[in-house]
């Protein structure tokens, strides 16, 4: 069943669908590939913070074998989305998202192998502050922090467990001040640029909890390769085989 406003949109992983609102918030490039980002690396146990609709886990659920996958979302509308989306693609027995705030989340401690996030970009009100609250609160700190997501990703993991994030390079000096902070080692960064030539306006990153120091910069993925036409790792990572621009 479809509310006012809500559409169901085909997300190109095997016949997995998702509703979404256009007029609150519709994923982007960045969580496809921090979800991809994240599948390299086994994890039976994974739990997604500022799960939105559940996008991250329904990837994940197509990417890898994980048993159990947890989404964590506050505003009360995207949650329910989540929830009838693993309804509607038959996942509830692996799929399972909870309406909380990641500040002060305090369930399964130290249970999960591996945690992502696709934090607020913004900090406080800084930049453009859409009319929409649903969009404000996604893009803005407005109701959890940098610090909260990180120090959220600390409790949930177990020792060495994984730790992956997709942000913007400007906050990387908080980023990695942060991971410090709570005991989330960086171990590998990737810079993503819309184009060669391009200065990079997204990172991921990936951090071990207990891990030693040592951080390696990997090879920059590239969005397009031309005007329109998306890069052929993108198109990997989508699973596509043509050039048919990514939703």
């Amino acid at each position: 069943m479809l509310y006012k406003g809500e559409r169901i949109d085909e997300i190109g992983f095997s016949d997995l669908r998702l509703i979404q609102k256009p007029e609150d918030f519709c994923y982007g490039v960045d969580a496809v590939i921090l979800a991809d980002f994240a599948a390299r690396k086994p994890a039976r146990r994974i739990v997604d913070l500022g799960t939105g609709t559940g996008i991250i886990p329904h990837i994940l659920s197509h990417k890898t074998s994980a048993e159990t996958i947890y989404g964590i979302e506050y505003q009360e509308d995207a949650w329910a989305r989540a929830v009838r989306n693993a309804e509607l693609n038959g996942l509830t027995e692996r799929l399972s998202f909870i309406q909380a705030n990641v500040a002060d989340f305090d369930r399964l401690t130290g249970w999960a192998d591996a945690v992502t996030a696709n934090p607020p970009y913004m900090a406080g009100n800084g930049g453009l502050v859409n009319a929409n609250q649903a969009k404000t609160i996604a893009r803005h700190e407005t109701v959890g922090t940098l610090e909260d997501f990180i120090g959220c990703a600390c409790r949930l993991l177990r020792d060495r467990g994984d730790f992956y994030m997709v942000h913007r390079p400007s906050r990387l000096v908080d980023i990695f001040s942060l991971c410090r902070k709570y005991g989330l080692e960086p171990k590998e960064m990737r810079l993503v640029a819309p184009r060669a030539g391009q200065i990079p306006n997204i990172v991921l990153i990936h951090c071990v909890k207990g891990g030693g120091p040592e951080l390696r910069l990997l090879e920059t993925l590239f969005v397009y390769k031309a005007e329109g036409v998306y890069s052929d790792e993108i198109q990997r990572i989508y699973e596509r085989t043509d050039e048919t621009p990514v939703k």
